[in-house]
């Protein structure tokens, strides 16, 4: 499919808040590096990155929960944190790295809050993500990594309801592990040898399901994953994985071209992509309209199309 008017799309992508300038400068103008971090170091004085962070509470959390209220509170705010690309070494989030840290730590290795002894894998990999986006040393980070290791299923996927029997991989649980094990990886972590294959037998999971289907029927597995969400929250999606696979500089394996389809029908005449869903929830304020055309998706679909057109490199050499 021809691309309509890309340069205005870009244009209006340009127009939008720093958290969106810079990527889009960075993965599809490819930028210089020095203008690419001068743009995104914005993001923590101007526009959705700013007022995120004027929200935090003297403690270091926000909505004075590590976990809950959802999307308000310290995990799901370091999460958009971590989307927006706030640069490493912002002392408020460095802050709440620690915090997250300290109050999650499970005797099993892995993170939970609120439900002492038991770790959950979704949360462990999100938190995960969020200290090597933001480069927060600290050995516990290792111990969270050997846990979902041990927790890998036969199938090569993660689902949170492993100690409660589950005996398939879920993708919901299986997207923020990745995410976890490559943001540990590129951070510099000590076992990122391992982290690499763990990620390898994750995404062929993710391929055996064609992204979306059942592996068995071939149905789709709920049609939800089908549309276009941000910020994607817990849940999996296929812009979701597809971003992650271009993020890796993956093979261009036949069996995404499903997933591939499904955006390139998303796209509306005029080259831009919608907000088709959002998570309920409360939120500080709403970044776009639910419905209207969305900034985070046509950034998303665009790159991950370059990517799988061949545009350019799939791999970006940063961490987002």
């Amino acid at each position: 499919m021809a691309e309509p008017d890309r340069e205005d799309v870009v244009r209006w992508l340009l127009a939008g808040d720093p958290a969106i300038r810079w990527q889009a400068s960075r993965d599809l103008l490819r930028a210089g590096e020095r203008p690419v971090e001068r743009e995104r170091r914005r993001v923590a004085r101007a526009g959705w990155g700013a007022r995120l962070l004027a929200r935090q509470d003297p403690a270091g959390t926000w909505a004075k929960g590590l976990y809950t209220p959802k999307w308000i509170s310290t995990t799901y705010t370091m999460l958009l944190l971590r989307d927006l690309g706030l640069p490493p070494g912002n002392r408020k989030a460095s802050a709440a790295c620690a915090l997250l840290l300290d109050g999650g730590m499970q005797r099993d290795g892995g993170i939970n809050y609120d439900w002492h002894g038991k770790s959950e894998s979704c949360i462990t990999g999100m938190v995960l993500s969020i200290l090597g986006s933001f480069r927060h040393e600290d050995d516990r980070r290792e111990t969270l990594v050997a846990h979902l290791l041990e927790r890998q299923m036969t199938d090569g996927g993660w689902n949170c309801r492993r100690p409660w029997g589950a005996t398939h991989s879920s993708v919901h649980t299986t997207i923020s592990v990745l995410e976890g094990l490559r943001h540990y990886e590129i951070s510099g972590g000590r076992k990122a040898r391992a982290a690499r294959a763990a990620q390898r037998r994750g995404r062929e999971f993710l391929l055996v399901h064609r992204l979306f289907r059942s592996h068995r029927t071939g149905e789709v597995i709920k049609p939800v994953l089908l549309r276009l969400s941000f910020p994607p929250r817990w849940h999996y999606d296929v812009i979701r994985a597809l971003d992650h696979f271009r993020e890796v500089g993956a093979r261009r394996d036949a069996r995404l071209a499903d997933a591939i389809d499904v955006l390139r029908r998303a796209r509306r005449p005029d080259g831009r992509w919608p907000l088709e869903h959002r998570y309920r929830g409360k939120t500080f304020f709403e970044m776009e309209r639910l419905g209207g055309p969305s900034r985070w998706n046509t950034l998303r679909a665009l790159r991950v199309l370059d990517w799988w057109e061949g545009r350019r490199p799939g791999r970006s050499g940063q961490s987002r």
